[in-house]
């Protein structure tokens, strides 16, 4: 992906496990899963043309297994599902119980809001925060471990996504910044991400963008055997 001329200084990344260990009283690392409960007509809404909404809903509890699987398997200290509307979902409580979680409920307006949130009350408490939703099956455990370790270079790290947003944002210490005046669900979201970045001074790492599962045309980037 090209940058912006005016966008921050993006920070060679080194291979997992290079991290040290930083003295202090917090845990070193937390992964966030925002999600939505699995319901016909509250998840994947757009893939419903084409899926139905009891499909759109099936895909969308697959999608969440995977990013609660795939953020369990990273070896973090904590993995957080922060939910919504509630905590009150069976998925929810499953994963719970397979994994061991975390599980709050999403607060705040926004999806900006709603992230700088979770990630700032994660930050209250572990060294490393990273937060990914369950829209992209290509980001997995591999990919977790190479944004944190990026953490050691730069102030917050992303995996953009090809349809111009992003599909993971890890941070050291809470930026309010980065959350403020984009503008959420289109295709200028890292790029003005980038640019509130290089306002407030911030230094980014990224990784290799990937595809997010969001309209009809993303099911053709699905893993073979998951399209409903």
């Amino acid at each position: 992906m090209s940058l912006q001329s005016d966008a921050p200084e993006i920070v060679p990344l080194a291979p997992a496990g290079t991290s040290a260990a930083r003295p202090g009283t917090r845990k070193g690392r937390v992964v966030i899963v925002m999600a939505k409960a699995p319901v016909a007509g509250y998840a994947k809404r757009r893939l419903s043309p084409v899926l139905g909404a009891a499909g759109a809903a099936e895909l969308a509890e697959r999608l969440l297994d995977h990013a609660v699987r795939e953020a369990a398997s990273a070896g973090f200290d904590s993995v957080e599902l922060c939910t919504a509307p509630d905590a009150g979902h069976a998925a929810f409580r499953r994963l719970q119980s397979e994994h061991r979680l975390l599980v709050t409920t999403q607060v705040g307006g926004n999806l900006g809001d709603r992230m700088h949130s979770a990630l700032s009350r994660a930050l209250v408490t572990h060294e490393r925060a990273l937060l990914i939703g369950t829209d992209a099956p290509a980001l997995d455990a591999r990919m977790l471990q190479r944004a944190a370790d990026a953490l050691d270079r730069a102030d917050a790290v992303f995996v953009p996504a090809f349809d111009g947003g992003y599909v993971l944002v890890g941070l050291r210490h809470p930026a309010r910044a980065l959350f403020e005046n984009v503008a959420w669900s289109t295709d200028q979201v890292m790029r003005q991400t980038r640019e509130r970045a290089a306002t407030v001074g911030l230094k980014l790492a990224e990784l290799e963008p990937v595809s997010d599962i969001d309209v009809p045309a993303d099911l053709l980037q699905l893993p073979a055997g998951w399209a409903t």
